[in-house]
Parts: structure tokens; C-alpha cells; sequence
């Protein structure tokens, strides 16, 4: 879980944007907002709230270097 959250902190904390692909295909774009254990609050043309058992793929616009230092 540790990578996971590091990668949304990182893009929540540099405001990148994001598209989320859903394991129905449908494709979500916008910038995370928060996320708890289950969920994924997106802002978007309107505020989502997406379940990440729902989620096959997230694609940021730009790299995220999740390297610590």
C-alpha cells in the first residue's frame, strides 16, 4: 500500500492531473483531491467519488518521480 499512497500524495501535492481508466473502459480525467484506504475523490467537471476496486489504471499528464530523498 506504501507505493500506492506515496503516488497519490505525490500527485495530489504537485496538482497533476490525472486520467483514471475504469475496468469498464470508461475513462475519468481531472486531479485527485483525497483518497482513503477504498476510495478516490477526483475533481473533474464535477466532483467524483470512485472506488478503487473499480479502477484498472491511473495515468498522470507529466512523470512523478517517486524517488525518496
Amino acid at each position: 500500500m506504501q507505493l500506492q499512497e506515496n503516488f497519490l500524495n505525490k500527485v495530489i501535492e504537485e496538482n497533476i492531473s490525472v486520467s483514471i481508466y475504469l475496468l469498464n473502459g470508461i475513462k475519468l480525467q481531472g486531479n485527485i483531491h483525497s483518497f482513503d484506504q477504498f476510495v478516490i475523490v477526483l475533481n473533474g467537471q464535477a466532483p467524483q467519488l470512485i472506488y478503487k476496486h473499480s479502477i484498472s489504471t491511473i495515468v498522470p499528464s507529466k512523470k512523478v518521480s517517486l524517488s525518496q530523498s
